[in-house]
């Protein structure tokens, strides 16, 4: 009897301990939602350290409730210097699917992302890219472990996310190609890439972005104008 009540005693420990270990290691944890002021709900998904929305920002007021403006307006547009959002191509229907571009002006507010959120630095995005890079089994192709199995522009190059769609998705990050808005208020509308927004300024005109394109193999970032209107992707602070 004692000798039983011994090994009741070690596996309740061993269980205990396993359940503990599950919890802090964010490889095991379960996929969670976060819903925005809106009631907009997103899927989340841990890569590394890292919990990032699975879906792209699609929020209409700032996580105060202040309302955020939808400039719709070619030349409007083009004139902001303050925050703004639209939707791709004036469309709502895409906003299910792409959700919503914001200009450089919303993202510097800090209040676009719901609370305990926020849009990742440019550094977050880096350590996201090295991250797939070192353990996600892609080689090179950081760009196809971030994209979506579908809807690419075929590309040749191999390791791309336009190559072979079959290949594409191994981090569950699910980048879509989405069309974004120029500064000058006129849409870009290509199905070849996505870029997101980074907090991070590059100087007074411009804010860092993540860029994923059909043909590369590797993600890129450049300095873009602050006036254009990005896709947002959310990560948890």
């Amino acid at each position: 009897m004692k000798n039983f009540a011994f090994l009741l005693f070690i596996f309740t420990v061993i269980s205990f301990s396993s359940c503990k270990d599950d919890k802090d290691d964010p490889e095991t944890q379960l996929p969670i939602t976060v819903t925005d002021i809106d009631g907009n709900v997103y899927n989340t998904l841990t890569i590394g350290t890292q919990v990032w929305m699975v879906e792209n920002l699609r929020v209409t007021k700032y996580n105060d409730g202040t309302a955020i403006p939808n400039v719709t307006d070619t030349a409007g547009w083009s004139t902001l210097t303050t925050s703004a959002y639209c939707n791709l191509n004036n469309d709502a229907a895409n906003v299910p699917k792409y959700g919503r571009l914001y200009n450089w002006y919303a993202v510097n507010t800090g209040k676009l992302a719901p609370a305990g959120w926020h849009v990742p630095t440019k550094d977050e995005w880096t350590t996201l890219k090295n991250y797939v890079l070192a353990h996600l089994g892609t080689s090179s192709a950081v760009a196809q472990a971030l994209a979506a199995p579908i809807e690419w522009a075929y590309s040749s190059n191999t390791g791309a996310p336009g190559n072979d769609l079959s290949k594409n998705n191994s981090s569950g990050f699910t980048a879509l190609p989405c069309s974004y808005r120029i500064s000058d208020g006129t849409f870009e509308n290509v199905v070849s890439g996505c870029r997101w927004w980074s907090s991070t300024q590059s100087d007074d005109y411009k804010a860092w972005t993540l860029d994923i394109t059909n043909y590369a193999s590797n993600v890129g970032s450049i300095g873009y104008n602050k006036g254009g209107g990005l896709s947002i992707r959310c990560i948890k602070d």
